[in-house]
Parts: structure tokens; C-alpha cells; sequence
């Protein structure tokens, strides 16, 4: 046995001696062309040092403030005109947003949601949001925000009366595929309850098969139970990969392109307004979430969508624009659950 590990450790030490060697190439010997050579012509580590400042300069935390301007296609739920029932109608939001966000981490959003409700535009909402994002470590970004709506009254669609929020975001870019996690807590008050307990009994009975739906409409609303709780709860799972294209037109540009499936879950009794996906540095990459929601009258813990994103990013120096394909399937409704949502961002960076 000692003999035979004895030859088997001559040969490796041999075999290593003659692979360390460095034999002349034979000067007969022609070079093939295998569709395999790399071009010598292009300096690599360059380029990847290129790559690597880039991503550098746009994952270092800076002081910026942005001014931007984005719409969207979203579903909202009016009340027919004889009250009785909810019409799904499908309408463009504007949305202008100026924020500040310094490097330490410290943001402030404002932003503003209009839409043409046939009669003019309305702004019918706003929200106010400060921030908190840690960014100094360039394998993750995590954050928190609060945001506090101020919602108009007497409209003639639903709106959350959920006027607090508070979400939070953890992101693993360390990987190829990043995955990430989102949570959304939000609250409001008796008051905003009372406004909209019309909408909210509408939206819950569109639950119900259409003859029942009539027989309850018949009966009298059920008395506010005081006591109840103003709350909902969402939490997101999803996975992303960003691809980035520079010098496309100048040596100040470059796109991005970053695919995205997301897995949302929660209770759905009174539904969130309208909020913005914050990923710090890339915190103008606003996503909507749809008006079409199915109301339940218990609070439970449930799949709520399955998401998928196509969000592309050109920037030139301070000037982006981002078009934004949303590919969602809405688990709750009784019909068309899945829906088709586009966005376009503009803004500057100051």
C-alpha cells in the first residue's frame, strides 16, 4: 500500500513539474481560428474598472434633490349613480414629486396625485414623507419611511381611510439575483372610518354573488362598531436583477433595465392608498398600486398579487426618464385578476 501511494505521489509531482514548463511554440505551427479568441484589441480591465466606478458613482450616498413629474394607469372604484353598486373605471394619475434627500440618509418626499374625474383635473391627494435609508454598504440597502396622506372629501371614489403609513425595505444586491423584502403598516381614525363607510360596505358586498349582493343591498347598513381597529398589513417578498448599458449616445448616459417578480400578502379590510416603492438611491422609481381592490369584512392574512415589473431607466447627466410595464395578478377578485398597468417617470436630479 505504502509502495503504491509512493509511485501514485512520483507521478503528480512529475506531472506538475511538466505543466509549470514553458516550451517554445513551434515555429511551423499555424494559429487556428476557432471563433473562441478574445479580442486583444479591447483592454478588459479597464473596462470592468470602468464598470466598477460606475456602479460606484450611482450606489454612493449623496445629497440630491429631485423634481419629478410621472403617470400612470390606474383603476379606481366610483359609486354608480344611484348609489348602489361600485363601477371599476380606469384612469390616468398624475403624480409631481420634489424631495430632498441628504447623504447621511435623511429624506423628505412631498408628492401630489391628480386625475381627470371628467368634471377637471383633481388634485385629490397628497402625502408628505420622511425618510430614512442606509446606504453605505454597497452589498445591501435598507430603509424606513412614514408617509401621512391628506386625502380630499366628498369624492366620488373609494380612498383609503388609512391615512398613516409606515414601510420599511430591506435589499441583498451582494447576488446576481437580489432578493428583497418589504413591509407596510398603516392606520387611520374613526373619522376617516365614517367618511367612507359607504364605499367600504359597496366594495365588501362586490364580494358576494350577485343575488345576495341584491338582498343585502335591500337591508340597513349594519351599526359602526366603535371599537374597530383602522389597521392594514402587507408584506412583499421579491427578486430583481439589474442590466446596465453605458456611453449609449454619450459618455454621460447609460440605461438600465431591471426585471422584477414580486409576492405580495396581507389583510385587505380597508386597502392602502396609493404609495411609492423606495429603493434609496433609485427612490423616483415610483410604482402604483392599483384602485381595484376586493374589500373583506374580517381581518385575515392573505395572497394579495403576484407581480411582475419590466422597468427600464435612461439617464443623460441629471435627466432620466423611465417607462415602467407592470404585469399584476390580483389573488381576492372574483373577476379580472389580472391587469396590465404602464407608467412613465420624468424628472431631474439636481
Amino acid at each position: 500500500m505504502i509502495k503504491k501511494c509512493f509511485i501514485i505521489a512520483c507521478f503528480i509531482v512529475i506531472g506538475i513539474f511538466a505543466y509549470s514548463q514553458d516550451p517554445k511554440p513551434d515555429s511551423l505551427a499555424k494559429p487556428v481560428d476557432d471563433g473562441l479568441a478574445i479580442d486583444t484589441s479591447i483592454d478588459y480591465d479597464e473596462l470592468l474598472n470602468e464598470f466598477d466606478l460606475f456602479l460606484d458613482s450611482i450606489l454612493t450616498p449623496r445629497s440630491y434633490l429631485l423634481i419629478n413629474l410621472s403617470t400612470a394607469q390606474g383603476y379606481f372604484n366610483f359609486t354608480t349613480k344611484n348609489n348602489t353598486g361600485i363601477a371599476i373605471v380606469q384612469k390616468f394619475i398624475w403624480s409631481p414629486t420634489l424631495g430632498y434627500y441628504h447623504k447621511s440618509g435623511l429624506g423628505l418626499t412631498l408628492t401630489g396625485s391628480v386625475i381627470n374625474d371628467d368634471k377637471h383635473f383633481n388634485l385629490y391627494q397628497a402625502s408628505v414623507s420622511p425618510s430614512y435609508d442606509y446606504l453605505k454598504n454597497r452589498d445591501l440597502a435598507t430603509g424606513i419611511s412614514y408617509l401621512r396622506y391628506f386625502t380630499k372629501d366628498s369624492l366620488s371614489f373609494y380612498t383609503s381611510p388609512l391615512q398613516n403609513e409606515v414601510y420599511g425595505y430591506f435589499l441583498w444586491r451582494k447576488s446576481w439575483l437580489q432578493p428583497g423584502i418589504a413591509a407596510s403598516y398603516g392606520w387611520g381614525s374613526r373619522t376617516e372610518y365614517k367618511e367612507r363607510e359607504r364605499y367600504l360596505r359597496l366594495l365588501r358586498l362586490n364580494r358576494l354573488p350577485k343575488r345576495l349582493r341584491s338582498l343585502l343591498l335591500l337591508s340597513p347598513p349594519p351599526a359602526t362598531v366603535t371599537e374597530e381597529s383602522i389597521v392594514d398589513f402587507s408584506l412583499t417578498a421579491s427578486l430583481r436583477h439589474d442590466f446596465y448599458w453605458l456611453n449609449i449616445f454619450s459618455d454621460k448616459d447609460h440605461i438600465r433595465f431591471t426585471p422584477q417578480l414580486s409576492f405580495t400578502s396581507g389583510t385587505q379590510k380597508f386597502g392602502f392608498n396609493q404609495t411609492t416603492g423606495t429603493y434609496g438611491v433609485s427612490r423616483y422609481n415610483v410604482v402604483y398600486n392599483t384602485g381595484n381592490v376586493n374589500l373583506d369584512s374580517v381581518q385575515k392574512f392573505q395572497p394579495l398579487s403576484l407581480t411582475f415589473y419590466l422597468r427600464s431607466d435612461y439617464s443623460l447627466g441629471k435627466f432620466f426618464l423611465q417607462p415602467q410595464l407592470i404585469f399584476d395578478y390580483y389573488f381576492p377578485a372574483r373577476e379580472k385578476n389580472f391587469t396590465t398597468l404602464f407608467s412613465v417617470n420624468a424628472g431631474f436630479i439636481f
